[in-house]
C-alpha cells in the first residue's frame, strides 16, 4: 500500500509539472502573438488608468503587456531544462521503484534457495524453477515479469553463495559456537572454583604455619622455664636412652636389717 500511494505520488506530480510546463508555453506565445499584433495594428493594445502617486502613466497598458509578454518569454527559456530534469527524475524514480521490486524478489527466492528448495542444477532449468517459483508466489505476481526474471538470474547466479549459506549450515555453525561458549562459561566456572581453592589453602597453609611457630614458641619457653627450675637437666639429655642406662643401683643391706 505504501509503495502503491508512493508510486501515485510520483505520477501526479511528474503530470503536473508537464501540464504547468505546457500552460506556461501555451501563454507565452498567446502573448507573443497579442502583442505582436497590437504592434502591427491589428489589435488594439492593453488599456490600464495607472498613475504614479498624483503622476498619471502614459500608456500604461502598452508597457504592462510588453513586459508581461516579455517575461513570458524568457521564461520559455527555461522549460527545457524543466522537462530534461522532470525526465530524470521520472527515470530515477521508474529505477528506484524496479530496483526496490527485484530486492524484494531476490530477498523471497534466495530464502528458499537456502533452504534447499531448488534442485535443478542447469543454468536454464534453475533460472525457469526461481521464475516459476516467483510468479507463484502471492507478494510478487504483480511485478512485472522483466522484474520476476533479473530476480531469478541474480537467485542463479548467488547459488553457490546460497548453498554455502544455506539455513542448515548455518544452524550447525550457531550450534558449534553455542557449544564453544558452553565450554568457554565452564571453564570460567573452573578457573574461578580453583582460585577459590587456591586462596583456601594458602589462607589454610598460614593458618598452620601460624600455630606451628606458636607452637614451638611456648615449647621453647617452656623448656627454658624447667631449665630455670631444675638446673641440673641442662647437663642431661632429653633423648630416652637404652633401658639398661634407666636401671638404678640399689646399695645391700645387712642380714641383721
Amino acid at each position: 500500500m505504501g509503495e502503491y500511494a508512493k508510486t501515485t505520488t510520483g505520477v501526479i506530480f511528474t503530470l503536473s509539472q508537464y501540464v504547468s510546463g505546457t500552460i506556461l508555453a501555451a501563454t507565452a506565445f498567446g502573448l507573443l502573438l497579442v502583442t505582436g499584433l497590437s504592434a502591427a495594428g491589428v489589435l488594439p493594445w492593453l488599456d490600464l488608468s495607472l498613475a504614479f502617486g498624483a503622476q498619471p502613466i502614459d500608456q500604461a497598458g502598452i508597457w504592462v503587456q510588453s513586459g508581461v509578454t516579455v517575461f513570458a518569454v524568457m521564461l520559455l527559456f527555461y522549460l527545457p531544462s524543466h522537462f530534461r530534469v522532470a525526465r530524470l527524475e521520472t527515470s530515477h524514480r521508474q529505477f528506484q521503484l524496479s530496483m526496490e521490486d527485484v530486492a524484494r524478489a531476490y530477498a523471497r527466492v534466495h530464502a528458499e534457495d537456502r533452504k534447499g528448495a531448488f534442485r535443478m542444477s542447469a543454468e536454464f532449468d534453475a533460472v525457469r524453477e526461481r521464475l516459476v517459483f516467483l510468479r507463484d508466489h502471492p507478494e510478487l505476481g504483480s511485478l512485472e515479469p522483466e522484474v520476476l526474471e533479473v530476480a531469478a538470474q541474480m537467485s542463479r547466479v548467488s547459488q553457490e553463495l546460497a548453498s554455502t549459506y544455506s539455513d542448515r549450515n548455518v544452524a550447525r555453525a550457531r550450534e558449534f559456537l553455542r557449544q564453544r561458549q558452553d565450554e568457554v562459561e565452564e571453564l570460567e566456572q573452573r578457573i574461578v572454583m580453583a582460585k577459590q581453592i587456591n586462596s583456601e589453602l594458602r589462607r589454610w597453609t598460614q593458618e598452620v604455619e601460624l600455630e606451628e611457630s606458636m607452637a614451638e614458641s611456648q615449647l621453647r619457653r617452656l623448656r627454658d622455664d624447667l631449665r630455670e627450675i631444675l638446673p641440673e637437666l641442662d647437663g642431661l639429655d632429653v633423648e630416652p636412652g637404652p633401658t639398661q642406662g634407666r636401671v638404678i643401683g640399689l646399695p645391700h643391706r645387712a642380714a641383721a636389717e
